[in-house]
């Protein structure tokens, strides 16, 4: 036993340990929050509990931090290493009475740092957590305040297993007293700071109070913009004000969440095991900046891509594990469902239409609710790809959400509001093999109970799942930089949609899939998907594999795509073996070694998982297109075609680099390519190295089919640039399904129609075609051949001989 135990602590010590199993936020607080346990340590808690010491106790040991217990030595004297910054006492003996408060022990510190130069003492903000019950609206919430002993007594029987500990960025007391001095006021100001982070942190973590549904139905019944609406409906539909008021109340019944904390503790119980059924772990990155935006005040708005219908659950089961509030979810009408729309809703599920057009009663009704959870600082989270993903790439954005977002800060919101882009990726989509199907025209099943026990039935080891925080965007500071009259609308709700609004909502939803596809997570099964789709015969030997995705992953290390996106650390042939243990590549073995490849029906189901990752390696695999394709390729050549090309590809697979990136992302990756042997340099000449030729065409390949469709719509758009988009987009289509029977093509969208379309509306941004439809031929003819020459011959053929035919 530590010198530092007291009485009361020795007999709560076992007890405690029965019966408190604390989840500890961040998981792993030295790597996470930079701290140096060289450095002297001292823990600042809110309230005065030796239940909420020994419970920090604990786990901090466990974790390799310093026991708070041990007493501090610094320069001669003895300090615990533990302050409370409340002034009242709850479950402390006599023992511990005369502790120092936190703004003496501060100043007594301060003044050693003035007195010893070498000096830096680290005060760890520790924050014990029971139960996180946002409660009702008009209901204190008990966790904010200091508990007397036996309701602590009963909150640790009750939520020992719901306990959260939360370690905070650590605050230098070096920095304190070089940068603000070290006398009495600093120190009072850090006790007062200190008080403040603790009940904001606390609030973030639970959210704000939650209202009864009949309330919050009378609260929105009575707002102005839906009365109004009401008496439209009744007017237009000639029927009484009641019914319509009727037919409103149930609307706000088929929309509105029903948010039970209860069901999200069972939850988790449920989805830890569903989890550890399902995958082999859940990487999580970058969750501390949005745990700092919840601190701060900010109204949270989660913005994931949309892969799976687990993407619900795995979001709010993350956000639970890191210390913040699930959020109120934005979920298709079509999961509403028995039972999962019940318990969907009381998981913080609100359930929107595909459609509000032409019914104006339940669109606003639909927004003023929208608003009331912003008014209310209640984090959303919506899906801005209105669907789920069945090619593996990121959708255009539908922006009806996010102009609802925008409007809503026209009321005059008090808080900054955030939208916070999550990259969410899995090594196996339980519905791939359904999006293959929908590709090929079967038609979309719709969801029902019969559908989930056929999919808990199939459940088994998926392998990794991936949940990215990307960079936030700050809606406030946007709006102030792009728009800044924008504040002028402010409380004009009848003055209708300002002019800035859609262009400014259309560059923000841009903005945000940008920051989606910044911070993608590249795995083993995606980076295995890459290299062998891009074989001729979707087959490797294990060692040309395990070549390839070495030159992936230097590529994405030395050459980071973003600081938001990650790259595994494992090594290449861990990564293939890993991938092999999947159980979806087939594996033969000869007198020369393992062939690793994928049959015909796993070459289509592959292509979903390249596409994930498809944008990470769109820069270097243009690159290795034209060193081989282009002769005698010049460094400027070289350098002049990316930035011809570029703001296609950008467009369509939301790439983040502006132009002066961009020639700098060039240089980068030309200069990994000489470090790894891929190429040569002469002068300003790029040449091959002939004898790692292999590599460089299969890193080539990842791009080609994306080229292909591009050197398609030219060069159809320079023969006949007298058509309508719409004739040329089937034509294109039909090109492009020929070249796809042709040459093996299994990626659905290759030929897709939409893909066409969004190219043909990017010609039109770049001047390729002006606004009354007519073509630039000069440029576009010249575009048309740049790309026809960086194809391979047989391509380049077979669209000659499509185009020939379709003329």
């Amino acid at each position: 036993m530590s010198s530092g135990h007291t009485l009361t602590q020795s007999v709560l010590r076992f007890p405690l340990k029965a019966l408190v199993k604390g989840n500890v936020v961040p998981p792993s607080p030295i790597r996470d929050l930079n701290i140096d346990i060289e450095k002297p340590i001292v823990y600042v808690l809110p309230f005065e509990s030796n239940v909420d010491l020994l419970s920090v106790r604990r786990r901090a040991i466990q974790l390799g931090l310093p026991d708070p217990l041990q007493p501090l030595e610094l320069n001669g004297n003895s300090f615990r290493r533990y302050v409370f910054t409340s002034n009242g006492k709850c479950d402390i003996d006599q023992d511990t009475s005369d502790s120092l408060g936190s703004q003496s022990l501060f100043l007594q510190l301060l003044k050693l740092h003035r007195e010893e130069s070498s000096l830096d003492v680290q005060l760890i903000p520790t924050t014990v957590m029971w139960g996180r019950k946002p409660g009702k609206e008009g209901h204190d919430k008990p966790y904010l305040e200091n508990l007397p002993s036996w309701k602590k007594g009963l909150a640790v029987l009750f939520a020992g297993r719901d306990c959260m500990i939360r370690f905070s960025p650590l605050v230098s007391m070096r920095y304190m007293a070089d940068s603000h001095g070290s006398d009495e006021a600093i120190a009072q100001k850090l006790a007062r700071v200190a008080r403040i982070h603790f009940s904001r942190q606390k609030l973030a973590a639970s959210g704000p109070s939650l209202p009864r549904r009949d309330v919050l139905f009378k609260r929105l019944i009575k707002s102005e913009a839906i009365n109004k609406a009401i008496a439209n409906e009744a007017a237009e539909k000639n029927i009484s004000l009641e019914k319509a008021e009727q037919h409103a109340l149930k609307i706000m019944d088929e929309i509105a969440a029903k948010f039970s904390y209860s069901l999200i503790k069972q939850g988790n119980f449920v989805l830890s095991w569903l989890w550890n059924r399902l995958y082999q772990g859940i990487n999580v990155n970058n969750a501390s900046a949005v745990r700092k935006l919840a601190q701060d005040g900010h109204e949270i708005v989660y913005v994931p891509c949309h892969r799976s219908h687990m993407d619900y659950l795995l979001l709010s089961y993350i956000l639970y594990h890191e210390g913040m509030v699930p959020p109120h979810i934005a979920a298709g009408v079509n999961l509403n469902f028995f039972p999962a729309g019940p318990i969907f809703r009381r998981g913080g599920a609100f359930f929107i239409r595909r459609s509000f057009k032409g019914n104006k009663l339940y669109s606003t009704i639909f927004r003023e609710y929208l608003a009331e959870l912003f008014v209310k600082g209640y984090s959303v989270e919506y899906f801005s790809e209105g669907g789920r993903s069945r090619t593996g790439r990121l959708l255009q954005a539908k922006t009806g959400m996010l102009a609802m977002t925008v409007q809503a800060m026209l009321r005059g919101l008090n808080r900054p509001v955030t939208l916070v882009p999550v990259y969410i990726g899995y090594e196996h989509v339980m519905e791939v093999s359904t999006y293959a199907k929908e590709l090929r025209g079967k038609r979309k099943e719709k969801e029902n109970a019969g559908q989930v026990l056929r999919t808990i039935r199939k459940l088994r080891n998926f392998g990794q799942g991936y949940v990215n925080f990307g960079e936030p965007i700050h809606l406030n500071q946007y709006l102030n930089e792009s728009v800044p009259e924008w504040r002028d609308s402010i409380g004009l709700a009848d003055a209708g949609k300002p002019a800035w609004m859609t262009p400014t909502v259309n560059a923000i939803a841009q903005k945000m899939m940008t920051h989606i596809n910044d911070a993608a997570a590249a795995n083993a099964l995606t980076l295995t998907a890459t290299a062998l789709l891009a074989s001729r015969q979707r087959a490797l030997t294990k060692e040309s594999l395990v070549k390839q995705i070495d030159c992936y992953l230097s590529i994405l290390r030395n050459v980071p795509y973003t600081h938001f996106s990650t790259t595994p650390e494992s090594t290449a042939e861990e990564l293939v073996a890993h991938a092999i243990s999947l159980d979806k590549f087939v594996v033969d073995s000869d007198s020369m070694g393992d062939i690793v490849s994928l049959d015909r029906q796993q070459s289509v189901l592959m292509t979903y998982y390249r596409n994930n990752i498809i944008h990470m390696l769109a820069l270097p695999s243009l690159i290795a297109q034209l060193i081989i394709q282009v002769p005698d390729c010049t460094l400027s050549r070289l350098k002049s075609t990316i930035a011809v090309l570029y703001p296609f590809l950008q467009k369509e697979l939301f790439l983040s680099y502006d132009d002066a990136q961009l020639e700098q992302k060039v240089e980068q990756i030309i200069e990994e390519f000489l470090q790894q042997k891929l190429i040569e340099m002469d002068n300003d000449l790029v040449n091959l190295n002939q004898s790692n030729i292999h590599t460089l065409q299969l890193l080539s390949r990842t791009i080609s089919e994306t080229l292909q469709r591009y050197c398609i719509a030219l060069n159809l758009l320079a023969s006949q640039p007298e058509l309508a988009p719409t004739d040329l987009e089937v034509r294109c289509q039909d090109i492009a399904q020929r070249l796809g029977r042709l040459h093996g093509i299994n990626a659905p969208e290759f030929f897709d129609k939409g893909v066409f379309a969004a190219l043909f509306n990017t010609l039109k941004e770049q001047s390729y075609i002006n606004t009354d439809g007519k073509c630039d031929t000069e440029r576009t003819e010249i575009l048309a051949n740049d790309l026809l020459e960086i194809l391979s011959p047989e391509v380049k053929l077979t669209i000659k001989q499509g185009i020939a035919q379709a003329v």
